[in-house]
């Protein structure tokens, strides 16, 4: 068995972080090599992943289900690679530090079984921990983005609010983007 954990602060309220953790779509967009993801229903969903070793590259369709729902302070939940003998678990954990502040905390498990289980585990083991560094950078990103970029209090509805989403959602994925070239 393989693990890995990632402690990373965000520059948002606890409640605003929970409102983005809470859609699990958003969940599996962070993660590398995502490609899409199918909700089947509040606790169960499928996503489709490009993942590689080296010069490996394998698509791979993972089922996750969220075992506990614990808004806002965490999320429990495990995961198996459909036709692969790999599965695992993990956890979300959200403190608030501040009013501004939240820290994050990311556990994860993931263990192979068979024949095959040692060689698939020593690849692995230096991978977790990027994939979960990964996965912990996207979300302070994005979270902190769409915090930043939030109208103020009382601000106007109707046409400005359209063209403030908008604008919210361009500087979302411009910083996703710069950053992602920054880290090439």
């Amino acid at each position: 068995m393989i693990e890995t954990e990632q402690r990373i602060s965000i520059g948002a309220g606890i409640e605003a972080v929970w409102e983005y953790v809470a859609d699990i779509r958003n969940w599996a967009s962070l993660m590398p090599g995502s490609q899409s993801c199918a909700v089947l229903n509040r606790d169960d969903s499928r996503w489709t992943l490009k993942v590689g070793a080296g010069g490996l590259v394998k698509t791979v369709i993972v089922a996750v289900h969220i075992e506990q729902w614990n808004a806002p302070a965490g999320v429990i939940f495990s995961y198996a690679l459909q036709g692969e003998p790999v599965v695992g678990s993990g956890s979300y954990g959200a403190a608030r530090k501040s009013a501004h502040e939240t820290e994050i905390t990311l556990k994860l498990r993931v263990a192979g079984s068979g024949p095959m289980s040692r060689l698939w585990e020593a690849m692995s083991t230096p991978l977790l921990p990027q994939l979960a560094k990964a996965f912990s950078e996207r979300l302070k990103l994005e979270i902190e983005g769409a915090a930043h970029a939030a109208p103020p209090p009382g601000a106007s509805s109707g046409r400005s609010s359209v063209l403030g989403g908008l604008g919210r959602w361009f500087l979302i994925r411009w910083r996703s983007i710069i950053r992602c070239g920054l880290q090439q």
